[in-house]
């Protein structure tokens, strides 16, 4: 069951309800995109009530430097059951004039992943497969691509290039397991419905190899540019009602995220939570 369970989260990095104020772990393309200094705290805290169930922090912080060059840093603490693993990486972006009002940003993204595999929380004994606890660094890099205009995005990437080993031993372990190459491809547009009302349908898509594609739904109302409601839909997997709110003439933005699985595992659990803060610096 243990090593199942490694198999299975090898197929899974983090995935943010609220993607779109997340936009760095999906692409480095996105760095310096919005003309100012952002800075993004993110808590989430999947299948509440489940011990050892997924817990994710995320911290980025991205800014332009001059006209059409952007940079980015993200670091990401993901820990489930007996795994802990911290993400940091470096953002690089280029600013490509394509129309009067369309931009394309281009962006690499490099760092890598230090893992921990605490065997001996497992508490069992006199087994080789957890006489050894593992401890390692893997390396990556990644590309991404983001158009962008006034009303709508489009966003293709691969976070991840290299397929590193997060899970194997050698004679007494029956798997070994491996961080596949996500790829993500999503989109918006805004409809202005009013002077004070706009309507903000997204999507994005995430294929990995030998997992299912992931497939998110989103369509929110926003007011004014503040107050933000909405809700996700995440193919066969689950319901998602979000909020955002923004304040200090929208200096800092605050967001919550309640996520409920369509899934069995329902059963088992108290729905999702996430939370946001976002700062920006014009």
């Amino acid at each position: 069951m243990l090593a199942v369970s490694f198999a299975g989260y090898s197929q899974q990095d983090p995935h943010f309800s609220l993607y779109r104020y997340n936009m760095n772990v999906i692409t480095p393309a996105y760095a310096g995109t919005n003309g100012n200094l952002e800075a993004v705290l993110g808590v989430r805290s999947q299948w509440a009530g489940v011990q050892g169930g997924p817990e994710t922090l995320n911290f980025n912080i991205n800014s332009p430097v001059g006209e059409k060059v952007g940079i980015g840093l993200t670091a990401i603490s993901d820990k489930v059951f007996v795994l802990d693993e911290t993400h940091l990486y470096a953002d690089f972006s280029y600013k490509i004039k394509v129309g009067y009002e369309l931009d394309l940003f281009a962006g690499v993204k490099a760092g890598g992943s230090f893992l921990n595999i605490n065997l001996n929380e497992v508490g069992i004994s006199n087994d080789p497969l957890f006489a050894q606890n593992v401890s390692t660094f893997n390396p990556n890099i990644g590309v991404g691509f983001y158009l962008k205009a006034p009303k709508y995005f489009v966003t293709l990437s691969a976070p991840g290039l290299l397929a590193n080993d997060r899970f194997e031993k050698e004679g007494v372990s029956p798997v070994s397991a491996n961080d596949d190459i996500p790829f993500f491809l999503g989109g918006g547009y805004d409809f202005n419905l009013s002077d004070d009302f706009k309507l903000r349908p997204s999507t994005l898509t995430k294929v990995v190899t030998g997992a299912p594609i992931t497939i998110d739904i989103t369509a929110s109302a926003l007011y004014k540019e503040r107050i933000e409601l909405g809700t996700n839909y995440r193919l066969d997997e689950s319901f998602t009602f979000f909020f955002t709110a923004g304040f200090l003439d929208n200096i800092l933005n605050f967001g919550y995220a309640y996520e409920y699985a369509t899934t069995d595992i329902t059963t088992y659990n108290n729905g999702t939570h996430e939370v946001i803060l976002k700062f920006k610096l014009k």
